[in-house]
């Protein structure tokens, strides 16, 4: 898959619950496997931001962003006809080639989900959220079960699938408890997203890994 980097155009910036939904003219870069991500930047803003790809359009790639910060607040403030500049596709994404699988994302890491679902033909999934206006996201995987707190995800997993998962550490934590080959695409912060920086570098069972270029999914018994 060939990395590139270019200019897109903002097609659309449409509000998910409390999240945005950012939509860019494709031009000529590859929507990658899903879990890849690629590297934002907003005008005006000095680092970009890491996103994963939520959909991928005719045309169009698609990203859902949680407006928690400087850089992601600016890119939720585009509107059509804004450009920004796109680095990607970047890292490791899941590995496609399983039998059942189930989808398990939870909060804002439902956004590689959609693309996923898409590319294995619609497997069940399921969606943890901490409140009912977060829940909301899960419009954007229909046909899922959603659960909100205090009732987790892996409340409601059954432990017979391929598992492919996406969210915060404590979830992808309990996740692999449970199910210890499953797939875990992990989130840390990145400033460059291909392994010249180690901002990416998190520690898992006492090991550095660089998620930009190791990750950002890992199978569980390697996580």
């Amino acid at each position: 898959m060939v990395t590139r980097r270019a200019a897109l155009s903002v097609v659309g910036v449409e509000p998910v619950g409390p999240y945005t939904l950012l939509r860019v003219r494709r031009g000529g870069l590859e929507p990658g496997r899903p879990g890849q991500f690629f590297m934002l930047e907003a005008p005006g803003r000095l680092l970009p931001r890491p996103m994963s790809l939520c959909l991928a359009p005719p045309g169009e790639l698609a990203f859902l962003v949680d407006p928690i910060g400087p850089g992601t607040r600016a890119l939720c403030a585009l509107g059509p006809g804004d450009h920004l500049r796109v680095l990607g596709p970047l890292g490791n994404g899941f590995d496609l080639d399983v039998e059942r699988p189930l989808l398990v994302g939870g909060g804002i890491g439902i956004a590689p989900l959609p693309y996923l679902s898409q590319a294995l033909g619609g497997p069940p999934a399921i969606l943890g959220f901490r409140s009912p206006r977060h829940a909301e996201a899960a419009a954007l995987l229909p046909r899922a079960e959603v659960v909100v707190e205090p009732t987790y995800v892996t409340e409601a997993m059954p432990l017979d699938r391929d598992v492919l998962a996406c969210g915060p550490e404590p979830m992808l934590e309990a996740v692999r408890r449970l199910v210890p080959d499953a797939q875990l695409a992990w989130e840390a912060p990145m400033a460059c997203g291909y392994g010249a920086c180690y901002g990416c570098a998190v520690e898992i069972d006492g090991e550095l890994r660089r998620l930009c270029v190791e990750g950002p999914v890992l199978a569980a018994a390697r996580s």
